[in-house]
């Protein structure tokens, strides 16, 4: 969910004024404060017991607002896979004082420094979080994952449940986890490959300061822990989109593929930074090749996820499959309610209609008037993860105007050129005439400004 991690504080200034330029708020109005303190103490009467199975959470270890906690079981050739979702719903009324703030935010923000919730931190960090120890109310989808990694929903409840264990991607072992979960993300893994798709997800950049004063940048390694943890997500949000299209109704996500011109630039950069893609090579296979351990390839993994026209929220509509491309499957988001409000919607309608019932009024017509809510929630933070990047650039590069540096040309109109350095995971414009994608070129640092976060490029000789 964050771009940048910035863990030695070096970026603090310079965050603070982001977050006054995009009004992150710092709280909650007083009213729904209130409302949250009224809505924790609501005892969870629809709920079965689930409190015998063993589940467990698995995040960054300073998480708190944990949607999502989970069991694996062998059921005949199949996995089966329960996967309790925070049940905000539960705390949640539509139009009351929480709930209208939370259609004023539509996801929590993320900044290197903290985030500002969805909900308020009674609901979203505490009585709503799957945190060990306590129960808590969840809404538990049971996924059955077949040995080919196809996933369909055997069922949907509300249930009580308790975590027994908070686990951390950097330090979890093999015993704390289910003895099906490397199996489990082994075959959805291999769906994947069968369907085309390919998740790009790459690694957060990490800034830190250096010996001499001045900054890096940085990719942080991805670790395994986080992609298997991710294919649970997936299994369970493509059943869920399945259920949804079978009933004719549901929010779903869609995504087209990059466009000719998108797939031209993508491999110049690839040519100018020593990733190797054969000519004949598709977008989506090429990505399956990247690692996010490896730093070129990591940038790449960057540029394709910067390169697309973006993913959206779209309504069923008759005679329409929505589809998500780089999922190659029809995909909905159902498993982080606690961090996008859209999540809220969907898993009330598939708790319904795993249930035999229909989609209640108010949830099928928020799945209209959620689209343009989510839209401007994700711009909103693509804004400042963008401003956040700005920042670390200009941090990093500071103290080296003056410097020459190899870059790629990833497009050019008009005499300017935006370029990828070769070997910085830094983007910019500079003057440059004659220019054309894929060229290489040398550019030379004339401005690095952390506190406008402006970074100026002209073009240089080559040597």
């Amino acid at each position: 969910m964050k771009t940048l991690v910035d863990p030695d504080r070096a970026l603090v200034n310079g965050l603070a004024a982001i977050r006054r330029e995009f009004q992150v708020p710092a709280s909650f109005p007083p009213t729904v404060l209130a409302a949250a303190e009224v809505a924790v103490r609501r005892p969870p009467i629809e709920h079965v017991d689930r409190l015998d199975v063993p589940f467990v959470t698995l995040d960054p270890a300073t998480s708190t607002d944990l949607d999502q906690a989970f069991w694996i079981e062998p059921r005949g050739g199949d996995l089966l896979l329960r996967y309790a979702i925070a049940d905000v719903a539960w705390f949640v009324t539509p139009g009351d004082a929480i709930d209208a703030e939370a259609w004023q935010r539509g996801e929590t923000m993320y900044l290197p420094d903290g985030k500002a919730g969805l909900y308020p931190p009674i609901i979203g960090e505490r009585a709503a979080s799957l945190l060990p120890g306590d129960p808590r109310p969840a809404v538990v989808f049971v996924v059955r994952v077949a040995p080919d990694g196809a996933a369909a929903l055997d069922g949907v409840e509300r249930a009580i449940i308790r975590s027994r264990a908070k686990l951390a991607y950097a330090t979890v072992q093999p015993g704390d986890l289910p003895p099906a979960f490397e199996e489990l993300a082994r075959r959805i893994a291999a769906a994947e490959a069968r369907r085309g798709a390919s998740r790009v997800d790459p690694p957060e950049q990490q800034v830190a300061a250096d010996a001499d004063g001045g900054f890096t940048l940085s990719f942080r390694p991805r670790l395994e822990s986080e992609d298997r943890n991710a294919a649970l997500s997936l299994a369970t949000n493509l059943a869920v989109a399945d259920l949804l299209l079978a009933h004719r109704t549901g929010l779903f996500r869609t995504m087209p593929e990059p466009d000719a011109g998108a797939v031209i630039r993508l491999r110049a950069i690839a040519a100018a930074t020593g990733v190797d893609w054969p000519a004949d090579l598709p977008l989506r296979a090429f990505e399956r090749r990247l690692s996010p351990a490896n730093a070129p390839d990591a940038a790449m993994m960057t540029a394709i996820r910067r390169a697309g026209s973006g993913a959206s929220y779209t309504p069923f509509r008759t005679g329409e499959t929505p589809w998500h491309a780089a999922m190659g499957a029809t995909y909905a988001h159902a498993t982080a309610p606690l961090r996008r409000l859209a999540d809220r919607y969907v898993v009330m309608a598939a708790l319904a209609l795993a249930n035999g019932r229909p989609v209640p009024e108010p949830i099928a017509a928020a799945f209209e008037t959620l689209p343009p809510v989510m839209a401007r929630a994700g711009a909103r933070q693509g804004q400042i993860d963008r401003a956040v990047l700005d920042l670390a650039e200009a941090a990093m590069l500071r103290s080296r105007i003056g410097e020459t540096f190899r870059a790629a040309v990833i497009d050019a109109d008009r005499g300017r050129a935006r370029i990828q350095l070769c070997d910085l995971p830094v983007l910019a414009r500079v003057a440059a005439d004659g220019a054309a994608a894929g060229d290489r070129i040398m550019v030379r640092l004339t401005q690095a400004d952390p506190e406008t976060r402006r970074i100026d490029f002209e073009r240089a000789p080559h040597a």
